[in-house]
């Protein structure tokens, strides 16, 4: 038997310039994704309440159900499901389409698994971009670099993506530079909202991305702004400078919504957090519904405040582990 999981994350400031070779604070989710694979006589796949057999190559066409994400990382490794002796569990306890990265962490736990079966012994930036190139190339979403990263490395990390801005992940091309932040800063009083809309990453990313590519000006300089907001937040960051901080997650938030990135569910629990006194707040990923993030000290005052305009649902992130895989007799 092998076990995976993996966390989801919430960006803090620098999103979402990872599509674009920019710079991204994250940290991880308590929540994680999991994914058990056990031997069997013939391919068979649970994926949050649905589930089938997979008998052929045939099978691992997509059919639009839950069973799409274990189809895509099959294909992308080349497992004929005639031959394979395994089953597939896969489970989550992160919000879907919610802006926290719950399906790449899913996405993430499925290639720690078959990377374990397979005996490829991936190291972690493989592990990372292979789960961004199934999700790209398999499963055609529009999708930058942070969720897989912070999937595979987990905790709390200053993460910069320059030269990967084509998201070609071409061979030539530099891998991510990650730098662990958790051990040296003081714990973040952080908080993250639900706004109950569901939305899809790609489907948010593809507008913007499709300005950048023809050369939109004002959209290659927000991002490259938003990107230096990254850079700078790192030191306020490790210095438990709040305001500071928090300043830089709102100057990110107003960019991005200049460019039309947010929406009216999360304008308005970011300007209830804003009201009850947070120093901070903003997008913890896609916008168009999902989740934000806050940054305060004031935590009941907001927590009650984000409640009273709508929130679904309250959390706290803090650093916890990247991907982890165990293998154990049956």
């Amino acid at each position: 038997m092998i076990i995976a999981t993996a966390p989801g994350r919430c960006g803090i400031v620098g999103n979402p310039t990872d599509i674009y070779g920019g710079s991204v604070i994250s940290i991880s989710t308590l929540e994680r994704a999991r994914c058990t694979l056990t031997p069997s006589d013939t391919l068979y796949v649970v994926s949050s309440g649905e589930s089938g057999e997979l008998h052929s190559r045939a099978d691992l066409e997509f059919r639009g159900d839950k069973l799409d994400i274990a189809r895509a990382a099959l294909k992308w490794f080349d497992v004929d499901p005639a031959a394979a002796r395994f089953s597939l569990d896969i489970s989550t306890e992160i919000p879907m389409q919610a802006g926290m990265a719950g399906s790449t962490a899913l996405l993430a736990a499925l290639v720690g698994v078959l990377d374990k079966h397979l005996g490829l012994k991936m190291h972690p930036w493989a592990v990372a971009e292979t789960a961004r190139k199934i999700e790209s190339c398999v499963m055609q979403v529009v999708c930058g670099l942070q969720d897989q990263h912070m999937a595979v490395f987990g905790g709390l990390n200053y993460m910069d993506f320059a030269g990967k801005e084509k998201l070609e992940q071409t061979d030539d091309e530099p891998l991510a530079t990650i730098e662990p932040l958790a051990a040296y800063a003081p714990t973040l009083p952080l908080i993250t909202a639900n706004t109950g809309v569901k939305h899809h990453s790609g489907t948010v990313h593809s507008s913007p991305r499709e300005r950048w590519l023809a050369g939109d000006q004002s959209v290659i300089d927000a991002y490259v702004q938003i990107a230096k907001l990254a850079r700078l937040g790192k030191r306020h960051l490790l210095a438990g400078d709040w305001k500071s901080l928090g300043s830089l997650m709102n100057q990110n938030h107003e960019i991005v919504a200049r460019l039309g990135g947010s929406g009216e569910a999360n304008d308005r629990l970011i300007n209830a957090a804003l009201e009850a006194g947070a120093y901070g707040a903003k997008l913890a990923g896609a916008g168009g519904g999902g989740t934000i993030i806050a940054l305060c000290e004031n935590t009941e005052r907001v927590k009650q405040a984000l409640l009273d305009a709508g929130a679904t649902s309250l959390s706290a992130p803090i650093p916890s582990p990247g991907l982890t895989v165990t293998e154990s007799p049956n």
